[in-house]
């Protein structure tokens, strides 16, 4: 089977996106005989191959060309070329994977070459866009948000053959909007290489962390949509209760690491590295933190916080987002609201309960359930079901 993944959504410093398709081509590689094309933006238009992995970059625009820290993230506006390289390489999957302009691009691909087009719901971009439209149009503005956007994604997703949706409960809301052909397929995560281990004293060391401190560890992109704002304000608030208690550890770059210094100055206890593409130096981290911290409220899945917990991490975060289901210990501790004191109290909430064994059983049932063996085998099932009927 030869398949082909197309997203916008993946630059050198981008997260679960681009953890999905590493995994996936590892998958390609290790466990079958398939092929798998990718073809995403860069700088450059270029081809390589790894054996059975094919890589087309496609030379686009930095969606944030003007910014001091940029995102990386670029925006691919030859279409054609994506639609002449999908006909050469003539797939018999495709799978988009983002809500733009290039979903229609590899439908309009697949209908040419009669191909199964899948489409992955990564994001719940509505979600995203909504606080903006409140803080400066008021609730009026966000009603007319969501109203267009649910119809434009009711339009868009309805036409793939079918639509994975990382979470059940937010595939509900996508069946309740009108799209009807949702499947629900969880990511996982690599439970050789994120796995409970003894505490890391060596890298804590490494970065300079006192040892009395408890370590506080965030994971991923630092803009807006992931709550970074409240996040340092919820650990000055902390750090103004408890001044020689606690450190935290920021692992990930984006345009708000300009925020960062700030806090710093204002705690000195604030440790800043940048986007870590080797998992094993990942799960170092993870081994190093006493708690993680995951502040989004707009997440549809939080791949990091399933390899916090299968490295034994138990993780702390603000609850009633999709992400609530995958917290699969101390939940009910969570802050209940999106304010950074409240997500304060429930990092101290922790203090009071025994994080080792609350850890061990996170990764117990990581282990049971998200390995990305099981989600492939999902994956596969539902693709030769498909490229049989069409």
């Amino acid at each position: 089977m030869k398949i082909c993944d197309v997203t916008q959504f993946y630059s050198p410093v981008s997260g679960g996106v681009k953890r999905y398709i590493s995994e996936k081509r590892r998958h390609v590689r290790e466990q079958t005989r398939d092929e798998h094309h990718l073809i995403i933006p860069d700088s450059t238009t270029r081809y390589e191959r790894d054996g059975r992995l094919h890589l087309h970059t496609i030379r686009s625009p930095r969606l944030d060309f003007f910014s001091r820290h940029p995102s990386r993230y670029r925006l691919i506006l030859n279409t054609q070329l994506v639609l002449d390289l999908l006909d050469d390489i003539r797939p018999d999957v495709i799978e988009s994977g983002d809500p733009y302009h290039l979903a229609w691009t590899c439908l309009r691909a697949g209908t040419q070459l009669h191909a199964p087009v899948f489409g992955f719901y990564h994001s719940h971009f509505p979600e995203a866009y909504l606080r903006t439209a409140v803080k400066y149009g008021g609730t009026w503005l966000r009603d007319a948000v969501m109203n267009y956007a649910q119809d434009y994604i009711v339009k868009l997703y309805s036409l793939f053959t079918t639509t994975l949706v990382p979470s059940e409960h937010l595939r509900q809301v996508l069946y309740g909007w009108g799209v009807t052909n949702t499947v629900t397929l969880n990511l996982g995560v690599d439970t050789d290489v994120f796995r409970p281990a003894p505490r890391d004293a060596a890298l804590r060391d490494e970065l300079g962390l006192p040892r009395d401190r408890r370590v506080l560890l965030y994971v991923g992109r630092l803009s807006p949509e992931k709550n970074i704002g409240l996040l340092l304000a919820a650990f000055e608030a902390l750090h103004a209760r408890h001044p020689s208690r606690y450190h935290l550890v920021i692992v990930g770059d984006g345009p708000l690491r300009r925020i960062l210094p700030t806090t710093r100055h204002r705690t000195g206890a604030l440790t800043w590295r940048s986007y870590i593409q080797d998992n094993v130096l990942l799960s170092r981290y993870y081994h190093a933190a006493d708690l993680f911290i995951h502040p989004g409220v707009c997440e549809t899945f939080g791949l990091v916080v399933l390899e916090a917990q299968a490295c034994g991490l138990p993780c702390v975060g603000i609850s009633g987002s999709f992400m609530d289901a995958n917290v699969l210990v101390g939940l009910d501790q969570w802050a209940k609201r999106n304010d950074p004191q409240d997500l304060a109290d429930a990092i101290e909430r922790f203090e009071h309960l025994d994080l080792a064994a609350l850890g061990a059983e996170a990764s117990r049932l990581v282990q049971a359930q998200f390995a990305w063996r099981k989600v492939f085998a999902k994956q596969w099932e539902l693709y030769t079901r498909a490229r049989l009927a069409t």
